[in-house]
């Protein structure tokens, strides 16, 4: 916890008890990424800014099924043959390559391994179907999650909160951009689909009139006006924030707070923020946490969109959904009917497994 951080009001526990908005992120997905909802109680009470009047949950990224298994082992030699060349020493004694590939297969080979076979399948029928992904696909879904996200600084956090990096989401993606350009013929969305599905989430389609903010926080009224002072003879507010702020969870990023509704924040912040115009720079505003100086950077006006407005966007999400039904029994498909040798389950070695037709040495394994 950061010792710096300013005393809480008595009624924290109330304040965090009474959580309110949770920023909705709707992402239907194929297989890849699946998104998980966690709340972190230690993370949010030490990065939580001072003046949110309720806690955030946060949605974060997840990897799951075949496809997303963790490649922690890297099968460094095949099991045919010899590998004794020494890959390590310790007082003289050698670890060999084929120890290596016996521990890492212990610790995950199988499912790696299955995870490779289920990417090949994946990558034949792409070229069966003459599907290819570009950069700009993978860019575009990279896109969407920032602005789910709200921005990129808010991907970024989820990844690394989920243990993931850039680079994997977008090996992810790829995959579940595929897999949607493979299924999307198969799917069928018609207007009077959208039109149901609009009026079932017309509420989520609507967004409040928001204000961004930034602010700097300190303990006492003379602190305050003291930075005022300096923002009236052009000090940077974004370096003081930096500097002077005890809101560690905004300071970083030059006090900023991002968007909020009404609601969101501590009554006299909120009042404040609301009524000043953008680029304009509040007195000392006190609260519960202490004295707030704020400068409001931008606004937007409310909206309610019509259903011609979203028809586009709740086209894709219903895509997304057939093309997320479709895909398990497409996918356990591919698998029965594929020629597969896999060396490391003795359940493909099945004396039982019917013959394949490509040659004696094959045989057509069961997951």
């Amino acid at each position: 916890m950061d010792n710096n951080k300013p005393s809480q009001p008595d009624n924290e526990e109330e304040m965090k008890d009474s959580l309110t908005e949770e920023r909705e992120t709707e992402q239907e997905t194929t297989i890849l990424p699946e998104m998980q909802e966690e709340e972190n109680q230690q993370h949010s009470s030490e990065a939580q800014p001072q003046v949110v009047k309720g806690k955030k949950s946060v949605v974060w990224m997840a990897i799951s099924g075949v496809l997303a298994a963790a490649l922690i082992v890297v099968l460094v030699y095949p099991p045919f043959g010899g590998g004794r060349e020494s890959v390590a020493s310790v007082n003289g004694t050698n670890i060999s390559k084929d120890e290596l590939y016996n521990e890492l297969v212990s610790l995950g080979g199988e499912s790696t391994l299955n995870s490779m076979i289920t990417m090949k399948l994946i990558d034949q029928e792409a070229t069966k179907a003459n599907v290819s992904v570009t950069e700009q696909d993978v860019n575009a879904e990279i896109e969407t999650l920032k602005t789910q996200y709200g921005g990129e600084e808010g991907l970024n956090s989820a990844l690394s909160q989920s243990g993931m990096t850039m680079d994997s989401l977008k090996k992810n993606t790829e995959v579940q951009v595929k897999i949607r350009k493979i299924l999307e013929p198969q799917t069928t969305v018609k207007d009077e689909d959208i039109s149901a599905y609009y009026e079932a989430n017309k509420a989520t389609f609507a967004t409040p009139e928001q204000v961004r903010a930034s602010h700097i926080l300190v303990k006492t009224k003379e602190e305050a006006d003291d930075i005022k002072k300096q923002l009236d003879e052009g000090a940077d507010f974004a370096t003081l924030a930096k500097e002077k702020s005890t809101d560690t969870g905004s300071a970083a990023n030059g006090g900023d707070l991002g968007f909020f509704g009404e609601g969101e924040m501590v009554e006299a912040f909120e009042k404040a923020a609301f009524s000043m115009k953008n680029d304009e720079i509040s007195d000392p505003i006190k609260s519960d946490y202490g004295y707030h100086i704020i400068k409001r950077t931008d606004y937007k006006e409310a909206t309610n969109p019509t259903e011609e407005d979203k028809k586009e966007d709740i086209r894709n999400i219903l895509v997304e959904q057939q093309v997320g039904e479709l895909s398990t029994n497409w996918m356990s498909e591919l698998r029965s009917k594929a020629t597969i040798v896999n060396t490391l389950d003795p359940a493909d070695e099945s004396s039982d497994a019917p013959a394949a037709s490509t040659g004696d040495t094959e045989s057509s394994a069961k997951e």
